[in-house]
C-alpha cells in the first residue's frame, strides 16, 4: 500500500532532519512543508510528521481539516495537549511524561540510514582511506543561543585531540558545521597544516560528513548538537562527546553516559568499548506503523 506523508517544520535544519527522517522511514518519501511558506491544501496525506512548537498547531489544523483521516505524529514536546495528536515522540530527558500517546526515545530522530552510510562509505573510501588507520572522525559544531564556542573551547579541544593522537597514532578527519566560528577553524587549520594524516574540510565541495560517519574507527562530536551526537550513535563506531557545558543538553548527555552509549572526550588514547548502533528513528517508525496497521484493521 502506498503511503503519502508530509513533514511539517519551521524550516530549521535540525527539525527538518527529524521530521523528514521519520516520514521517509515510514512512507519512503515525504513532501516537506514549512510553516509560513508552504501551502497546506488537500489532498491530505495519510500521515504527517511535525517538529517544533509552531508546526504543532499547523499539524493539528491539517488533522482537523482531514476529518481525522490524516495520522498526526509530533516530534518533541508540542507544548499543546498531547492527546490531540495520534502520537508524540519525545526524548528521554524531555519534561513531558511518557504514557498514553507519548513515547520516549533515547536520541534525536534523523535521516542517517544504514543505506546512506553504506553509500557514503563507498564514495569516500579511497579519499579518507589515504589518511590511514585508526581514523578518528571529529565533528565540530559551534555557537548556540546563550552559549558561544569560545577560544578557550578551541584550545581545550585541540589539546585533547593532540593527547589522543600521541597515545593512539590516530589519523584525523575533521568536518565543521555552518555554526563553527572562524577562530575555531583557523586554530584547527593552523594546528594540522601540512599533516599528511589529518584533513579539515574547508567548506568547499562535498562535505565528508557522512563518509566520516561511515568510515571512522571512532567518532568525536562536540556537545552543542543533539542531532550530530544522535547521528553518530546510528553508526557502530565508538562515540565520544567533547562536552562544552551547554546547560540545555546536559540531561541528554548524562543519560547517554549513564547508559554507556558515549564517553566524554578528554583525549583518552583508547576509544570506548564497541556497541550496537542506536537509531531512534527506526523505533519511532515501528510505533507509527503499528498505529497505521491498527487504523487499517479497524476501517477494513
Amino acid at each position: 500500500m502506498t503511503i503519502t506523508a508530509w513533514a511539517i517544520t519551521t524550516g530549521e535544519t535540525g527539525m527538518r532532519t527529524q521530521a523528514r527522517g521519520l516520514a521517509q522511514a515510514i512512507a519512503g518519501q515525504a513532501v516537506e512543508k514549512t510553516v509560513g511558506e508552504s501551502a497546506f491544501d488537500p489532498p491530505w496525506p495519510d500521515i504527517l510528521v511535525s517538529c517544533g512548537r509552531r508546526a504543532a498547531g499547523k499539524a493539528l489544523a491539517v488533522r482537523r481539516a482531514s476529518h481525522g483521516r490524516t495520522l498526526a505524529v509530533h516530534i518533541q514536546d508540542p507544548r499543546l495537549r498531547a492527546a490531540a495528536f495520534d502520537l508524540v515522540i519525545a526524548m528521554a530527558h524531555d519534561a513531558i511524561p511518557a504514557g498514553g500517546k507519548v513515547i520516549k526515545v533515547a536520541t534525536a530522530l534523523h535521516d542517517v540510514t544504514p543505506e546512506r552510510l553504506a553509500a557514503a562509505g563507498e564514495a569516500w573510501r579511497d579519499r579518507l582511506g589515504r589518511l590511514g588507520h585508526p581514523l578518528a572522525g571529529v565533528i565540530v559544531g559551534g555557537d548556540l543561543r546563550g552559549r558561544r564556542f569560545t577560544r578557550a573551547d578551541d584550545e581545550a579541544l585541540l589539546h585533547a585531540l593532540e593527547r589522543m593522537r600521541r597515545g593512539s597514532g590516530a589519523a584525523l578527519a575533521i568536518t565543521p558545521s555552518r555554526r563553527t566560528p572562524a577562530h575555531t577553524l583557523a586554530l584547527l587549520a593552523q594546528a594540522f597544516a601540512g599533516d599528511p594524516r589529518a584533513v579539515l574540510w574547508d567548506g568547499k565541495g562535498e562535505n565528508p560528513y557522512l563518509g566520516i560517519l561511515a568510515l571512522a574507527d571512532r567518532l568525536i562530536v562536540t556537545s552543542d548538537s543533539v542531532s550530530m551526537i544522535s547521528e553518530a550513535l546510528a553508526t557502530p563506531h565508538p562515540v565520544e562527546v567533547f562536552d562544552l557545558g551547554f546547560p540545555r543538553h546536559q540531561g541528554f548527555i548524562q543519560g547517554l553516559v549513564d547508559d554507556r552509549l558515549i564517553r566524554r572526550f578528554v583525549g583518552d588514547p583508547a576509544p570506548p568499548p564497541a556497541r550496537a548502533p542506536v537509531n531512534a528513528t527506526i523505533e519511532a517508525a515501528d510505533a507509527v506503523r503499528r498505529l497505521l496497521q491498527t487504523r487499517t484493521g479497524r476501517s477494513g
